[in-house]
């Protein structure tokens, strides 16, 4: 008896040190990040909740006559309106994010030479100083390729760890005079084109964490069939065979630590039309729709439930929607698919979680399962909202 009972409270203390190594692989908790896109708009009180999450990435800052400049009029004001929250979360860090797929045009002329990387590091000094900013994302898509028809070079893909290294260099001699960190990350395609145009084991020497872009694996209008857009895992049926997983065993390959990788997750679906009722929708022809770009909480609101039946495909443990009467399919996460890729950072011993962006989910259902997934302890003793 005396043996059963201290069998059973060793196999609880195995239990509780392995979840406590999975939380704590690398000395903390898994991080949650959260991009911030107001776009022309002003924050306003209470729409950002500061306590769940580690850091916010503000996008876009763009780039003009090689320097870093604000990309928004109401930018001033909501770098102020972020740097407040710090009162309600002390360790909060904002970063903003410079780039993004529309404003990568001027990355390749930037980092092309010495002088240009040197100029654009001073300008993202002054930035960061002028906000009073914890660091920069860099989001250069993408080295090496036109991405929506910027220009490029062969060279961006040398470029790009030489600017990163001597951003990197200049962050830590102004650490050294005000013993502040300036945190240094990017975000990154999930392809294996983005690996082959970057130096990715290189690279994650001078980056704090590498943002996967776990995502947009089929989008409506870039590919003739639907498709699962972010699935954890590379579902049975589908015949390009991508996959959050395929993409994270391919970044450590390339030589990132899992550690630094922060695994990518939407707050938004797309939508295909025209999609024949087969398989309910899904690896079928579909095209573009009118606002195939769907925020989740217009999803959850507006088409879960109303017309629209939920499936889920347990291989890719994603879900997805379906209207056979209109012939609409729509892919997102949901907070059943968001808990299970919280699981895989866990069990893969993850940087931790990224997701674009937080006005896809007003209500906050998605965070609270991230945030609850993630940090537990820290969930069940937050005060109710």
């Amino acid at each position: 008896m005396h043996k059963s009972i201290f069998t059973i409270t060793l196999l609880c203390f195995l239990y509780a040190v392995g979840i406590s190594r999975a939380i704590n692989a690398q000395g903390a908790e898994p991080l949650i990040v959260g991009y911030v896109f107001p776009q022309d708009a002003a924050l306003q009180p209470g729409q950002v909740d500061p306590n769940s999450m580690n850091r916010i990435n503000y996008a876009f800052a763009n780039i003009a006559g090689g320097r870093m400049v604000t990309g928004f009029a109401h930018d001033p004001e909501n770098f102020a309106y972020l740097n407040a929250l710090k009162g309600t979360n002390p360790s909060l860090k904002v970063l903003v994010s410079v780039g993004g797929w529309l404003w990568s045009t001027n990355f390749s002329d930037v980092s092309l030479n010495a002088k240009s990387r040197a100029k654009f590091t001073q300008s993202v000094m002054d930035f960061l100083t002028r906000y009073q900013l914890d660091g920069l994302d860099i989001d250069w898509e993408y080295p090496g390729m036109a991405g929506s028809g910027h220009p490029f070079r062969a060279e961006d893909k040398q470029n790009f760890t030489q600017l990163l290294k001597e951003l990197r260099r200049r962050f830590d001699l102004e650490e050294k005079k005000t013993h502040r960190r300036l945190y240094l990350t990017i975000a990154a395609g999930s392809s294996d084109e983005f690996l082959a145009h970057t130096e990715m084991a290189e690279v994650q020497k001078f980056l704090d964490t590498v943002n996967l872009m776990a995502y947009d694996y089929y989008e409506p209008g870039s590919e003739a069939t639907t498709g699962h857009h972010a699935p954890l895992y590379t579902s049975t049926k589908d015949p390009e065979h991508v996959s959050a997983d395929a993409s994270v065993q391919a970044f450590e390959k390339a030589g990132v630590p899992a550690a630094k990788l922060l695994l990518g997750v939407p707050f938004y679906g797309h939508v295909w039309g025209h999609v024949s009722d087969r398989e309910h929708g899904l690896y079928q022809t579909g095209g573009p729709v009118p606002k195939a770009y769907a925020p989740y909480n217009v999803i959850a609101s507006d088409m879960l439930n109303h017309g629209y039946a939920r499936y889920w495909d347990a291989s890719a443990s994603a879900p997805y929607l379906y209207n056979a009467a209109a012939q609409m399919f729509v892919s997102y996460d949901d907070p059943e698919s968001l808990t299970a890729k919280c699981e895989y950072i866990l069990h893969h011993h993850l940087g931790g979680i990224m997701f674009w962006e937080y006005s896809g989910d007003p209500t906050g259902s998605l965070l609270k399962a991230i945030h609850g997934s993630l940090h537990p302890a820290a969930s069940a003793s937050a005060p109710k909202r």
